[in-house]
């Protein structure tokens, strides 16, 4: 069973700089009148472990939910500033948490990465189930969510969350976690992802703006877009090899190497994606299914590649390749074309491992 550290004493975890920086990080006395980030996070332990619900799941989630716990504020010592009312915020604390709960799991502690993905979310969404109802759509966010994280692990966050602090408002705080837990049941996403009808649905709901999760586009897609997704030197290259020989590859670092022009050259990059791009969309015309090389690293990547080719109406699949990131960077090292491991690390310092609702299909090739 995979474990973060084997102790939970709390100064012995001040082993890691990131636990000892939780010290002396303000909050505000109204929502936090226990104290410092490092209090309440101590709080949120102490109710977590004595929650039944949490009691009874199996060891290795109990495991994933301590760690969510321990990291979930983890960023609240870059994101906390005074703003001009006087109030002492943390704005972003939770997505920037996410990133760095990824790279101390992924550099620092070996972690699987069905277990990494999970505490990922986990630290992502912990203020979600308290702010559902005020998204602009809190059906789309729920469902959303539903495919990224358990949405009862979720819950059992939040309440521990809200249990390990002092406010005033405690009670209605409380409440509304019960109403959503209560919504999570009614939209059938409580122990389970959204069930779409089919990857059609499902891309159509969340890339379309469609109104309803349940309808079902007509017709499947006659051309297939391999997006793939992964850090310089995970193996995309060889993967590509290995299982789509003979295929069309639009690749940004190929076409870089022919035309001489160095990966800091802005301008000339520049030159290289509408090149790519171009030749992207002359495969669609044609019909013809293709593979898209290149890092693909953050969502709004992804996303923009998507939107530019969706008009042609294909299939998306997002392949997403990791290796551990002691391979990595000998991986890199072997590599005909290296690049600096400073790059390698500000990758991994952006990753955002591509999410299920993303595109029609997405799998995750880990070694």
């Amino acid at each position: 069973m995979w474990t973060l550290c084997k102790t939970r004493d709390w100064n012995e975890l001040r082993q890691f700089t990131w636990v000892n920086a939780m010290h002396g990080v303000p909050q505000s006395p109204v929502h936090h009148a226990e104290g410092d980030v490092a209090i309440h996070t101590q709080m949120v332990l102490e109710q977590l472990l004595q929650l039944t619900d949490y009691q009874q799941l199996p060891p290795q989630d109990q495991e994933i939910l301590w760690a969510a716990a321990l990291l979930h504020d983890v960023e609240k010592r870059s994101t906390t500033f005074t703003d001009e009312h006087g109030h002492i915020v943390s704005p972003g604390h939770a997505k920037k948490g996410a990133l760095t709960t990824r790279q101390i799991l992924y550099r620092e502690i070996d972690t699987p990465f069905q277990v990494r993905e999970q505490i990922v979310a986990l630290v992502r969404y912990h203020g979600f189930p308290l702010w559902c109802f005020e998204k602009p759509d809190p059906q789309r966010a729920l469902l959303k969510a539903s495919l990224e994280v358990n949405l009862q692990w979720l819950y059992l966050l939040a309440k521990a969350d809200v249990l390990g602090r002092i406010c005033n408002d405690q009670t209605v705080l409380l409440y509304k976690l019960e109403l959503f837990k209560e919504y999570c049941i009614e939209q059938k996403v409580w122990h389970n992802p959204y069930p779409f009808a089919n990857t059609s649905a499902k891309f159509h709901y969340f890339q379309e703006g469609g109104e309803s999760p349940d309808y079902v586009p007509f017709g499947n897609p006659a051309v297939e877009v391999i997006l793939l997704s992964g850090i310089a030197g995970s193996g995309k290259d060889f993967f590509i090899r290995k299982n789509y020989p003979g295929w069309p590859v639009v690749s940004l670092d190929a076409l870089r190497r022919e035309l001489k022009i160095n990966h800091r050259d802005s301008k000339g990059n520049g030159q290289i994606i509408q090149a790519c791009k171009e030749q992207a969309r002359s495969y669609l015309r044609q019909g013809t299914s293709f593979v898209w090389n290149a890092t693909n690293i953050t969502a709004q990547m992804r996303e923009q590649l998507i939107d530019l080719l969706r008009v042609y109406k294909p299939c998306f699949k997002i392949i997403y390749v990791e290796v551990p990131y002691k391979t990595l960077i000998l991986q890199n090292r072997s590599r005909p074309y290296p690049i600096p491991e400073s790059a390698i690390e500000k990758m991994i310092d952006k990753l955002e491992v591509p999410r299920l609702w993303e595109a029609h299909q997405v799998e995750w090739h880990v070694k």
